[in-house]
């Protein structure tokens, strides 16, 4: 987690896709404070006629974009990171500002796990709840995960 799911109303190049995933990954890292490595995003694209915005008149075509992110962050900070991902899809996709939706699903750490190599072994666990302190770990050298007593064989800790 953070995963940034698109539903979008076209097809689009793999190299958009690749470098898009790349721009919202930065994004993220930067105005979440955290790092672009824990960050997945996915595409799904449906196609003409399947992503639809209701409203007064005829429906019209729409993009949305689905983030599961941990808890803990403010909504102003939700806000940023909003606009940024909206300007960053405008730009990237050609889709009309007012016809990208962003909806935020925030979840404990612990509903996210994930392997991870550290020293070339892999270990799995779960992510802490996003606190201040994590935006502070950013700003210097990268830390390990770090792993609870209960990771004697690689797995069941709480990923940092």
């Amino acid at each position: 987690m953070p995963y940034l799911q698109l539903d979008l109303p076209h097809h689009y190049p793999l190299a958009t896709k690749r470098a898009l995933a790349r721009r919202l990954g930065a994004l993220y890292a930067e105005i979440m404070q955290t790092t672009p490595d824990l960050v997945d995003v996915g595409f799904r694209e449906l196609g003409e006629g399947n992503v639809w915005r209701c409203g007064e008149g005829e429906p019209e075509p729409t993009a949305m974009m689905l983030l599961d992110i941990r808890r803990g962050r403010p909504s102003e900070q939700r806000a940023r990171l909003a606009q940024a991902l909206i300007d960053a899809c405008v730009e990237a996709l050609a889709i009309r500002a007012d016809r990208i939706t962003l909806e935020f699903t925030q979840h404990p750490g612990d509903e996210a796990f994930r392997d991870v190599l550290v020293d070339g072994q892999l270990h799995g666990g779960f992510a802490p709840d996003w606190t201040p302190d994590e935006a502070q770990a950013v700003t210097g050298p990268r830390p390990r995960p770090s792993f609870g007593s209960d990771c004697a064989v690689g797995r069941g800790a709480r990923l940092r």
